[in-house]
């Protein structure tokens, strides 16, 4: 299974801020769509960084609730790992547990293409046993 398919299901759409908005403007978007990450770009398409739940709370515990109102560009992760559509879910797994990212932009002819979470590939691999499942069952049944 391909990155791409995960998407097929999904859909592509992504969330994004400017680097200027506050981490408070994050917390509103991670809420309001009910997501983990959003990707920092200034124009939607180039990826500067990455910031997510974790992010603010590794620097809430930090500096203290004036955080809310610093820009999300000094909490993102930068530079970004970044997967293909082409590339195998299995491959983004491995990359996914060895380096303990929960959210990778997916990059398509320069730009960005969708996002994909360890929730996804968690649901692509359990689909993917539930199909051979169902194969294994109609081929003993006759």
């Amino acid at each position: 299974m391909r990155i791409a398919d995960i998407l097929r299901v999904k859909g592509d759409p992504v969330v994004t801020l400017p680097p200027e908005a506050t981490v408070r403007d994050l917390l509103g978007a991670l809420a309001g769509h009910n997501i983990g990450a959003v990707v920092v770009s200034s124009d939607g398409a180039a990826i500067e960084g990455i910031a997510s739940e974790r992010d603010v709370v590794r620097h809430l515990h930090e500096r203290g609730a004036g955080l809310l109102d610093a820009p999300v560009s000094t909490i993102m992760t930068s530079p970004v790992r970044t997967c293909a559509p082409g590339d195998s879910v299995e491959g983004l797994r491995k990359i996914m547990t060895e380096h303990r990212i929960r959210h990778l932009p997916v990059l398509a002819e320069g730009g960005l293409a969708g996002i994909v979470s360890i929730g996804d590939v968690v649901k692509s691999a359990i689909d993917q046993l539930e199909t051979e499942r169902e194969q294994l069952v109609g081929y003993i049944h006759g």
